[in-house]
């Protein structure tokens, strides 16, 4: 038993338990050592980025002059900090639960060999190192502070008064409009930018995997020599694909509500945003089609002589025999192994190049696509809303 656990805890990797700003959240008693304290966690750091923006708003000029958006009428602020932020948030629980028995699967499965282990334990503790790596988190950082403020700044200034500047420049900026472009933004670009550094830390991690000699079976009931565990561990990146979802669902909201422009005029922009963010936590998993279609031509040459043999003493034995005994064929175990080595082929013939199939991709497309639904609503009527649902779904 105790050699068992040792091996498990070898091979428990997790993308979100780690990192020096998980140190730091220890410390402040805003984390456990397996993520405990979510509610804690969520509640403070929404409230820290939030709260101050409505309080500090209370104190700028009063919004008398025509056309001011106030505060509270922003509903692209509030989508980001009391919608987004708290699913990224909750997100990293979902993701540790699903990821670390992923990665178990390689060895609990066999799919990575014995002897191909020390390959394996290597490619988690390079992952580990880069998850934990003080220097990456800093220059996520630099980036959120040195590229992220460079965009403000760059941006056209903004011809009319908001809660957070007044009109003749983005840094003609009111109190609130100091912790919003300071503190608040920042915060939630490095809690994206880790989240898009998770990704990429699994993608190298999947890479490295797909360089060992891994034991893929073509006639594996998934259709994906044994590997569709990876296709449904992506469910677990749904709350973070949500978050992005509604993310730009509060700016088109701003830009209907605001500035009168039409949803239509954004139909392609949302589906190729939509589609680029499927891709992005789809595309790690491409990396074992080499190796799928590699199994499935091999399975396809291996089975089909197998079968070919099988046939040819089926024929010998059962047809260019003497007719008056074929009722003997009834009940014969030789029919029943003919039919299943033909299921055994079929499924290798329709064996998947990729570990994840099309309902992997339609979850998470409906997962970012759930925060745009809402702004229907400035097209279509409630009624007619219900309707379109029900005529398509029935």
């Amino acid at each position: 038993m105790t050699q068992r656990n040792s091996v498990e805890e070898r091979h428990d990797f997790s993308l979100v338990l780690g990192g020096p700003v998980y140190q730091l959240l220890r410390r402040a008693r805003l984390e456990g050592d397996h993520l405990e304290l979510l509610r804690r966690r969520v509640v403070i750091i929404t409230l820290f980025v939030w709260l101050p923006l409505f309080l500090l708003s209370m104190f700028a000029s009063p919004p008398g002059g025509a056309g001011r958006l106030s505060f509270l009428r922003d509903i692209e602020v509030h989508t980001r900090f009391l919608v987004a932020l708290p699913v990224l948030i909750v997100a990293e629980l979902l993701v540790h639960s699903r990821i670390r028995p992923a990665v178990r699967c390689f060895v609990e499965r066999r799919i990575v060999r014995p002897q191909d282990l020390p390959r394996f334990d290597g490619a988690i503790e390079s992952a580990v190192r880069l998850r934990n790596s003080m220097p990456v988190e800093l220059g996520l950082l630099l980036i959120v502070y040195i590229l992220g403020l460079w965009l403000w700044n760059s941006r056209v200034g903004l011809n009319t008064s908001t809660w957070y500047a007044n009109s003749g420049g983005h840094w003609n900026l009111t109190l609130a409009g100091y912790w919003y472009v300071l503190v608040s933004i920042p915060i939630v670009q490095f809690v994206i930018l880790r989240w898009y550094l998770r990704l990429f830390i699994w993608f190298r991690f999947l890479w490295q995997v797909s360089r060992i000699d891994l034991h893929l079976i073509p006639t594996h009931p998934d259709r994906c020599a044994g590997l569709a565990f990876l296709g449904k561990s992506s469910y677990s990146f749904g709350p973070v694909l949500f978050a992005q979802g509604a993310i730009l669902a509060g700016l088109l909201a701003s830009r209907v509500l605001y500035r009168g422009e039409s949803l239509m005029l954004f139909k392609l922009q949302i589906a190729g945003f939509i589609g680029f963010f499927v891709f992005l936590v789809l595309c790690p998993l491409l990396i074992f089609t080499p190796k799928m279609a590699q199994a499935k031509r091999k399975g396809l040459a291996e089975y089909a002589l197998l079968a070919q043999r099988y046939v040819e003493n089926f024929e010998e034995k059962w047809v260019l025999r003497d007719p008056s005994t074929a009722e003997q064929l009834l009940g014969a175990a030789d029919i029943q192994s003919l039919a299943d080595l033909g299921n055994s082929y079929g499924l290798v013939r329709d064996m998947r190049p990729v570990p994840f199939g099309l309902d992997d991709i339609s979850r998470l497309a409906a997962a970012t696509a759930v925060p745009l639904a809402p702004l229907l609503l400035t097209i279509f009527s409630p009624e007619e809303l219900l309707m379109r649902i029900i005529n398509v779904l029935f």
